[in-house]
Protein backbone atom coordinates (compact mmCIF):
# COMPACT_ATOMS: atom_id res chain seq x y z
CA UNK A 1 0.00 0.00 0.00
CA UNK A 2 1.38 3.39 -1.00
CA UNK A 3 0.37 5.05 2.28
CA UNK A 4 2.62 2.65 4.20
CA UNK A 5 5.61 3.94 2.25
CA UNK A 6 4.80 7.52 3.24
CA UNK A 7 4.40 6.51 6.88
CA UNK A 8 7.69 4.64 6.72
CA UNK A 9 9.37 7.70 5.23
CA UNK A 10 7.97 9.87 8.05
CA UNK A 11 9.45 7.41 10.54
CA UNK A 12 12.81 7.75 8.79
CA UNK A 13 12.65 11.55 9.04
CA UNK A 14 11.93 11.34 12.77
CA UNK A 15 14.80 8.87 13.17
CA UNK A 16 17.21 11.17 11.33
CA UNK A 17 16.29 14.17 13.49
CA UNK A 18 16.63 12.01 16.61
CA UNK A 19 20.02 10.72 15.46
CA UNK A 20 21.31 14.22 14.76
CA UNK A 21 20.22 15.41 18.21
CA UNK A 22 21.65 12.31 19.89
CA UNK A 23 25.03 12.71 18.19
CA UNK A 24 25.08 16.49 18.65
CA UNK A 25 24.14 16.78 22.32
CA UNK A 26 23.70 13.19 23.64
CA UNK A 27 19.97 13.76 24.19
CA UNK A 28 16.84 13.03 22.21
CA UNK A 29 14.38 15.83 22.93
CA UNK A 30 10.89 15.17 24.25
CA UNK A 31 9.36 17.62 21.77
CA UNK A 32 10.48 15.29 18.98
CA UNK A 33 9.37 12.02 20.51
CA UNK A 34 6.04 13.10 21.98
CA UNK A 35 4.93 15.18 19.00
CA UNK A 36 5.97 12.46 16.58
CA UNK A 37 4.13 9.75 18.49
CA UNK A 38 1.04 11.95 18.72
CA UNK A 39 1.15 12.78 15.00
CA UNK A 40 1.58 9.14 13.99
CA UNK A 41 -1.35 8.05 16.14
CA UNK A 42 -3.52 10.91 14.89
CA UNK A 43 -2.75 10.23 11.24
CA UNK A 44 -3.14 6.48 11.55
CA UNK A 45 -6.32 6.66 13.64
CA UNK A 46 -7.95 9.74 12.17
CA UNK A 47 -7.16 9.42 8.50
CA UNK A 48 -6.50 5.73 7.96
CA UNK A 49 -8.86 3.99 10.38
CA UNK A 50 -8.76 1.42 13.13
CA UNK A 51 -6.68 -1.17 11.30
CA UNK A 52 -3.91 1.35 10.65
CA UNK A 53 -4.10 2.59 14.25
CA UNK A 54 -3.82 -0.98 15.54
CA UNK A 55 -0.84 -1.57 13.24
CA UNK A 56 0.87 1.58 14.51
CA UNK A 57 0.27 0.63 18.13
CA UNK A 58 1.67 -2.83 17.45
CA UNK A 59 4.77 -1.21 15.95
CA UNK A 60 5.08 0.97 19.04
CA UNK A 61 4.88 -2.04 21.35
CA UNK A 62 7.37 -4.12 19.35
CA UNK A 63 9.96 -1.41 18.77
CA UNK A 64 9.50 0.31 22.13
CA UNK A 65 9.29 -3.01 23.96
CA UNK A 66 12.57 -4.21 22.47
CA UNK A 67 14.31 -1.13 23.83
CA UNK A 68 12.35 -1.16 27.12
CA UNK A 69 14.15 -4.27 28.34
CA UNK A 70 17.49 -2.50 28.01
CA UNK A 71 16.03 0.64 29.57
CA UNK A 72 15.04 -1.38 32.65
CA UNK A 73 18.60 -2.69 32.88
CA UNK A 74 19.85 0.93 32.65
CA UNK A 75 21.72 0.02 29.46
CA UNK A 76 19.80 2.57 27.35
CA UNK A 77 18.28 5.92 28.08
CA UNK A 78 14.69 7.06 28.03
CA UNK A 79 15.23 9.11 24.90
CA UNK A 80 16.16 5.99 22.94
CA UNK A 81 13.04 4.27 24.24
CA UNK A 82 10.73 7.16 23.36
CA UNK A 83 12.32 7.59 19.93
CA UNK A 84 11.89 3.89 19.17
CA UNK A 85 8.26 3.94 20.33
CA UNK A 86 7.48 6.99 18.19
CA UNK A 87 9.13 5.49 15.12
CA UNK A 88 7.26 2.24 15.76
CA UNK A 89 3.98 4.16 15.52
CA UNK A 90 5.03 5.47 12.11
CA UNK A 91 6.42 2.26 10.60
CA UNK A 92 3.82 -0.16 11.95
CA UNK A 93 4.03 -3.80 12.89
CA UNK A 94 5.37 -5.16 9.62
CA UNK A 95 8.56 -3.12 9.82
CA UNK A 96 9.04 -2.91 13.60
CA UNK A 97 10.96 -6.15 14.12
CA UNK A 98 13.28 -5.75 11.10
CA UNK A 99 13.96 -2.17 12.19
CA UNK A 100 14.67 -3.27 15.77
CA UNK A 101 17.03 -6.05 14.69
CA UNK A 102 18.88 -3.85 12.20
CA UNK A 103 19.16 -1.10 14.83
CA UNK A 104 20.67 -3.59 17.28
CA UNK A 105 23.14 -4.75 14.62
CA UNK A 106 24.07 -1.15 13.77
CA UNK A 107 24.41 -0.38 17.48
CA UNK A 108 26.72 -3.36 17.90
CA UNK A 109 28.91 -2.23 15.03
CA UNK A 110 28.93 1.31 16.41
CA UNK A 111 29.85 0.03 19.88
CA UNK A 112 32.69 -2.18 18.62
CA UNK A 113 34.07 0.66 16.51
CA UNK A 114 33.87 3.01 19.49
CA UNK A 115 35.60 0.49 21.77
CA UNK A 116 38.45 -0.03 19.31
CA UNK A 117 38.78 3.67 18.52
CA UNK A 118 38.96 4.61 22.21
CA UNK A 119 41.32 1.74 23.06
CA UNK A 120 39.03 0.16 25.67
CA UNK A 121 39.03 -3.42 24.36
CA UNK A 122 40.41 -5.16 27.46
CA UNK A 123 38.33 -3.06 29.86
CA UNK A 124 35.19 -3.77 27.84
CA UNK A 125 35.85 -7.52 27.80
CA UNK A 126 36.34 -7.52 31.58
CA UNK A 127 33.19 -5.44 32.06
CA UNK A 128 31.26 -7.85 29.83
CA UNK A 129 32.33 -10.80 31.99
CA UNK A 130 31.34 -8.79 35.08
CA UNK A 131 27.90 -8.00 33.60
CA UNK A 132 27.24 -11.60 32.59
CA UNK A 133 28.18 -12.80 36.08
CA UNK A 134 26.01 -10.14 37.68
CA UNK A 135 22.95 -11.04 35.61
CA UNK A 136 23.47 -14.78 36.14
CA UNK A 137 23.53 -14.22 39.91
CA UNK A 138 20.95 -11.46 40.29
CA UNK A 139 18.75 -11.77 37.21
CA UNK A 140 17.53 -8.73 35.31
CA UNK A 141 18.65 -6.22 37.91
CA UNK A 142 20.77 -3.25 36.83
CA UNK A 143 24.44 -3.50 37.71
CA UNK A 144 25.31 -1.02 40.49
CA UNK A 145 28.26 0.48 38.57
CA UNK A 146 28.08 -0.63 34.92
CA UNK A 147 25.03 1.32 33.79
CA UNK A 148 24.22 4.59 32.06
CA UNK A 149 23.86 6.44 35.37
CA UNK A 150 27.60 6.08 35.99
CA UNK A 151 29.35 9.14 34.50
CA UNK A 152 32.46 7.14 33.52
CA UNK A 153 30.47 4.66 31.44
CA UNK A 154 31.23 4.77 27.73
CA UNK A 155 28.17 5.84 25.77
CA UNK A 156 27.19 5.52 22.14
CA UNK A 157 24.39 7.50 20.47
CA UNK A 158 21.88 4.70 19.92
CA UNK A 159 19.60 7.16 18.12
CA UNK A 160 22.09 6.86 15.27
CA UNK A 161 21.66 3.08 15.24
CA UNK A 162 17.87 3.49 15.20
CA UNK A 163 18.21 5.81 12.20
CA UNK A 164 20.34 3.22 10.40
CA UNK A 165 17.65 0.61 11.10
CA UNK A 166 14.98 2.95 9.74
CA UNK A 167 17.09 3.63 6.66
CA UNK A 168 17.41 -0.12 6.12
CA UNK A 169 13.63 -0.57 6.32
CA UNK A 170 12.95 2.32 3.95
CA UNK A 171 15.55 1.15 1.45
CA UNK A 172 14.28 -2.42 1.50
CA UNK A 173 10.72 -1.19 0.96
CA UNK A 174 11.42 1.31 -1.79
CA UNK A 175 14.19 -0.38 -3.76
CA UNK A 176 13.94 -4.11 -3.27
CA UNK A 177 10.19 -4.68 -3.43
Amino acid sequence: MIVDKYLLFCGLLVAIVGAVEDVRCARIPNWLTYSSLTAAIAIRGGALGWAALRDGMFGTVVLGGGIFIFFLLRAMGGGDLKLAAAIGAWVGGAHALPLLLSAFMAGGVLAVASIIFRGHVLRTLLNTVELIGHHLCWGLVPHPVLNIDEPRTMRIPFGLAIAVGALYCVSSTFWWR
